[in-house]
């Protein structure tokens, strides 16, 4: 079993353990009495240059623990002041040592759009993001069928919610584009092995059209790479450890969007 399964599965069982506290039509009618979203995280990413989506992440499954000290509240205040157009925030707690806290908080103190960054397997988890503050949710194709994300895109969409659909290949692409996606990120790094190879988005952007905002995510570690994605016709990048590891946040994203 490769760790996204792995994630994905841990996914389910923490949304029954969930819902022995706040039942599904708990947490979906406190959604629906909350404001419309308007699709805040997708109109950030419509812009005429590459923008930036930044991730507050305090391990990874490849890296172990990223972050030792994690003061995720001054991390999005300084993503913010140095101009990110979205924000990241893991919320899975076991492999990346996520929290909804952390995603409930930072929403209330910036004003930059949230993805909830999870492994999202069930309706449950799209609802529960819009209560924590999220302006978007992220559909993994590998993990959910077609069928599932055409169900999960038409709950964002009566939400307000954007979904950044996921895929790792042409075949996931060409799913993402026949369920009505209208974010695709395409993950430069394989959960199978962990490598990473930024040539996969250059290599798939040209599956998708134009009207669909394409994200490259993973691997993006310098001015040149953001310069290449930029070439290759990219709409935006979402970067985790480069940012996390750097000790002054706001001078490396300044020094990215450069």
């Amino acid at each position: 079993m490769d760790i996204l399964q792995q994630l994905a599965d841990y996914a389910r069982f923490r949304v029954e353990d969930a819902k022995r506290f706040r039942s599904f039509d708990e947490v979906k009618a406190q959604a629906l009495i909350l404001p419309n979203d308007d699709f805040e995280f997708e109109k950030a990413l419509r812009k005429d240059d590459i923008a930036f989506i930044c991730e507050c992440k305090k391990a990874s499954p490849s890296k172990g623990i990223i972050a030792e000290d994690f003061p995720y509240l001054k991390i999005a205040a300084d993503y913010e002041s140095a101009g990110a157009d979205c924000i990241s925030v893991l919320t899975e707690p076991k492999w990346f040592w996520g929290s909804s806290d952390y995603l409930r908080s930072i929403a209330r103190t910036v004003c930059t759009p949230c993805l909830r960054k999870d492994f999202t397997v069930d309706s449950y988890m799209i609802y529960e993001a819009k209560v924590l503050g999220a302006k978007a949710v992220l559909l993994i194709c590998s993990i959910l069928t077609p069928q599932q994300i055409k169900d999960y895109i038409g709950i964002c969409d009566k939400l307000g919610l954007s979904a950044l659909v996921e895929a790792h290949d042409a075949d996931e692409v060409k799913t993402a584009i026949s369920c009505g996606a209208r974010i695709i990120g395409v993950n430069n790094r394989n959960l199978k092995d962990f490598t990473v190879d930024t040539d996969n988005s250059r290599r798939l952007r040209e599956l998708v059209p134009e009207d669909i905002i394409f994200v490259s995510e993973s691997g993006v570690k310098t001015a040149e790479d953001v310069r290449a994605l930029r070439a290759a016709g990219v709409n935006a990048v979402l970067i985790g450890e480069t940012l996390m590891r750097a000790e002054d946040k706001k001078a490396k994203l300044m020094e990215l969007k450069s």
